[in-house]
């Protein structure tokens, strides 16, 4: 399976003006250490990587999404059959963290259980709005999705090796 030896880093949503610019939806806490001149990344779908190395000449934020530029590719004609494709990290790459961080792809996929034992849902994406992120879960009943701040008062054990999350339901979290 792909995610065995590879993250996702990024989505490529759009074209931004005529010199082949590229809108990258960040499935990465820090684009800093991902999107910068110089950097080599691997284009590919989500079910595989096409093993064509691209590299970043310039990257910068924009809103919530990131502006890159990749060598060779300077007008929008060469760059639209990107749209829709993913940005890959070769795993090895990724670096290590510290004792309680963890990867995106690491916290997308888990179930989430309240401290009672409750199943929530499982955890489908994470959103960066501001102070803390947010960990948008998908119950399995057609209850509409919850959302979850990734703060100590709530978020009390995460086990990514079991792909388990257990949260304290304070109230109005599921309001």
């Amino acid at each position: 399976m792909i995610e065995n030896d590879f993250v996702r880093v990024g989505q490529i949503v759009n074209t931004f003006g005529i010199r082949g610019e590229l809108k990258i939806y960040l499935y990465t806490d820090v684009p800093e250490k991902r999107f910068f001149k110089g950097n080599e990344l691997i284009l590919g779908t989500e079910e595989k990587p096409t093993f064509q190395k691209v590299t970043i000449t310039s990257a910068k934020p924009y809103k919530n999404l990131f502006l890159i530029q990749l060598e060779g590719f300077n007008n929008i004609n060469q760059v639209e059959k990107y749209k829709g494709m993913f940005l890959w990290l070769p795993k090895e790459e990724q670096g290590d963290l510290n004792e309680g961080e963890f990867y995106y792809h690491q916290i997308v996929g888990c179930q989430v259980i309240t401290t009672d034992n409750q199943v929530l849902g499982v955890v489908k994406e994470i959103l960066s709005p501001g102070a803390n992120d947010v960990w948008v879960v998908q119950p399995k009943e057609g209850r509409k999705e919850i959302l979850i701040p990734y703060i100590d008062e709530v978020v009390k054990k995460v086990d990514v090796d079991k792909k388990m999350i257990t949260i304290e339901l304070l109230e109005g979290l599921l309001d």
